[in-house]
């Protein structure tokens, strides 16, 4: 597949007739941080999304609700906290990995899930806290208890239905120390272990999952693999405490259902389809959308994201492919092959922020990609998420000049 222009991606989509673009956030319209309660956001971006009304949705592993949540972004960027919901100014679609649910006036809900399991994940935040100043200590000797609380402070992410730890504040206290990087994340996979054997020990054995981030894939068991820290890269540098069912491409699915329930007033999928209640592999979802969705009703589908990963593996044979976005990315590429619709794979370079990641600068794609690579990207955007804002407020005036109704 040959990729194309970002100017040629503006001119075929502004020209189409039903499309929706699925996008992650962190990374994609906002620069990577180590402390996420700094992230800020564009004004224009977010007026922008709501010109395309429609044709828009997010899918992301953060979440919209909270102190955390994109919404302060929001109303960050605005200077307003009534106008977004007032005015509809919210990010609609899919945050926690697809459990969570908002429309553009902020309106949530949090779709198959129980109270029970509710109530565990409001105890996750205390949980980790303890067993963090259990076990860091030890690796990080070298902090006062002050310095020590503040780091636990920083790395325990309190999100509603996604409690994750971070460990980039961590990292940056041990710049370019591969082994110590490594520790820590082996320290980080036995703690969330731990929670994971809580959950199993309140009769929540299937409710849960971990998420990696950035990741090596999955494991025989479907546990996705950590990604170690390397020289210019810290690897894998949070892990997400998440519901089951929570992943991105059940997800796509859910907005694709809903894209047309809202297009023609009849969800192909069914009215309460959800990521809980949707199949968990590609096939089974491919499987899906040829049963019940036709192709006059499936939209054209952009995915824009910035985690994809792919390592050489160990035994020197093959590739250990990964990261949160390559999933979702993939099934969207796929759908567009079975279709026979010319769906489109945006990656955004989250090189320049605050996280070491590998770049897309020198074209190479090492550590992203590769030559057996089934996940083949239509453009690459180098120059990182302002490049990306720039091009999807274009892309907007270009969609309204052409009379589209956004």
């Amino acid at each position: 597949m040959t990729p194309i222009s970002l100017d040629c991606l503006s001119a075929e989509l502004a020209a189409s007739s039903d499309l929706l673009i699925v996008q992650d956030l962190d990374g994609v319209c906002m620069d990577l941080v180590k402390d996420p309660l700094t992230r800020r956001m564009d004004r224009g971006y977010v007026e922008c999304v709501a010109q395309m009304h429609g044709c828009f949705a997010v899918l992301t592993n953060g979440e919209h609700e909270g102190r955390r949540g994109v919404n302060r972004l929001v109303e960050q960027a605005l200077g307003d906290r009534v106008r977004p919901g007032r005015d509809g100014l919210y990010l609609p679609g899919l945050a926690a990995g697809g459990v969570q649910l908002q429309d553009r006036y902020g309106r949530l809900s949090h779709p198959g899930v129980s109270d029970e399991e509710m109530a565990f994940l409001a105890e996750v935040p205390q949980r980790m806290e303890r067993l963090l100043t259990e076990r860091l200590p030890a690796l990080m000797p070298e902090l006062a208890a002050g310095e020590l609380q503040q780091e636990i402070q920083r790395a325990i992410l309190d999100t509603q239905v996604s409690p994750t730890i971070n460990l980039n504040s961590l990292f940056a206290r041990v710049p370019g120390d591969v082994t110590r990087q490594r520790e820590l994340q082996t320290m980080l996979a036995s703690l969330m272990d731990a929670l994971m054997a809580a959950a199993d020990a309140q009769g929540l054995a299937d409710s849960f999952f971990l998420h990696v981030a950035p990741n090596l894939g999955r494991d025989p068991q479907g546990q996705e693999r950590l990604k170690p820290a390397e020289p210019n890269d810290v690897g894998s540098t949070d892990i997400q405490f998440m519901l089951r069912g929570a992943i991105k491409e059940a997800g796509l699915l859910v907005l694709i259902n809903r894209h047309i329930a809202a297009r023609t007033g009849s969800a192909p999928l069914g009215d309460d389809f959800n990521v809980r209640t949707a199949p968990h592999d590609h096939e089974a979802l491919l499987s899906l959308c040829h049963e019940r969705i036709s192709p006059d009703q499936m939209p054209h589908l952009v995915g824009v994201g910035d985690t994809v990963t792919s390592t050489p593996c160990p035994s020197g044979t093959g590739w250990l492919r990964g990261g949160s976005d390559r999933g979702f990315l993939t099934l969207l590429q796929e759908i567009g092959d079975r279709y026979d619709k010319a769906n489109r794979v945006v990656l955004v370079d989250s090189s320049g922020g605050e996280v070491d990641r590998p770049s897309l600068a020198d074209g190479s794609l090492k550590g992203i990609s590769d030559p057996e690579d089934p996940l083949h990207m239509d453009v690459c955007i180098p120059d990182g998420p302002q490049a990306y804002v720039a091009w999807f407020k274009a892309l907007t005036q270009a969609r309204s000049g052409a009379g589209h109704a956004t």
